[in-house]
């Protein structure tokens, strides 16, 4: 029976104005963290924001007040997005180092396990949108960045999550994580949609694309399905099946739905245990983690 690893992704950059039951305080975000870790997600994946706007705000004590929160109630895996350059969400594009400040400064206290690092840029917009010719943004992520972030997971030994909008972030994601020595392997979260216009739609046949690319760029590296603006569910048994993990969460569901994390997380559990598997708890995530590091630390030495 294959151990799963469930994230939940709280909230996203969306603000409520889209995402109506994303919790926003400081409050809100390590309740439902606790609780979406108690219903079988490991990993839990959250948006800082600042209360009296209701705009994301990367700063880190903010995360690490929300990260504190969540752990001194039960064990997961809890890691801090970067600001969404590009998207109006949260300020413009600033220098790498500064766009990774708020990572390094909780590196430093040994806050984070995981990270945000994703290798690669991509137009967001949504379909019905761009029927109508109105703009979407474009998700910026210069190498500069990319290297930064991947300095800061080498040096203090966080583990990179790759978010791959499109196929060839793959590539770039892997060339670059074999030019950082001890560098803890890289999570490669394939990101589907139905809501937007960015990669491919959630089918098998398209995570056999991914999948056969991974093969050559980063053979053996762990994956997980995930997205936005999508209904991620017709792919958890085909991800399990094909030795891969699961995403959930508001974060990801399409814009402007009414639904909960723990209800998002019980049912993606049920799902699991559906199509054979079983969900891994934190311990377990790292335990695996640990031999993947092994192996990959030893193909980026040779």
């Amino acid at each position: 029976m294959p151990k799963v690893w469930i994230e939940v992704a709280l909230n996203g950059p969306w603000g409520r104005e889209r995402q109506p039951t994303i919790p926003v305080s400081v409050e809100a975000i390590v309740a439902d963290g606790i609780a979406s870790a108690k219903a079988g997600a490991a990993i839990v994946h959250l948006h800082a924001y600042d209360d009296n706007t209701g705009r994301q705000r990367d700063d880190w004590q903010t995360y690490a007040r929300v990260i504190e929160g969540i752990r001194a109630q039960c064990d997961a895996i809890v890691y801090p997005t970067i600001p969404i350059a590009g998207s109006g969400f949260a300020g413009a594009l600033t220098s790498a180092r500064e766009r990774y400040a708020h990572l390094e400064e909780l590196a430093k206290r040994g806050l984070v396990e995981w990270a945000v690092v994703d290798p690669g840029s991509a137009n967001i917009a949504r379909l019905d949108e761009l029927k109508r010719k109105e703009l979407g943004f474009v998700y910026q992520n210069p190498d500069a960045h990319i290297i930064e972030g991947l300095r800061i997971c080498a040096e203090y030994d966080v583990r990179p999550s790759y978010a791959i909008y499109e196929p060839g972030f793959t590539r770039a994601g892997a060339a670059l994580a074999s030019a950082h020595r001890g560098l803890p392997a890289p999570i490669y979260r394939f990101m589907f949609s139905d809501q937007f216009a960015f990669g491919f739609p959630p089918k098998p046949v398209f995570l056999d694309a991914h999948l056969a690319l991974l093969s050559e760029a980063a053979p053996g590296a762990p994956w997980m399905v995930a997205g936005l603006g999508l209904d991620i569910r017709p792919l958890i048994a085909p991800a399990i099946e094909r030795g891969g993990h699961i995403r959930v969460g508001l974060e990801d569901r399409p814009l402007g739905i009414r639904e909960s994390n723990v209800a998002l997380v019980e049912e993606a559990a049920t799902l699991v245990r559906a199509a054979g598997g079983e969900p891994a708890s934190a311990a377990e995530v790292r335990e695996s983690c640990a031999a993947l590091d092994r192996a990959f630390k030893q193909g980026s030495a040779a």
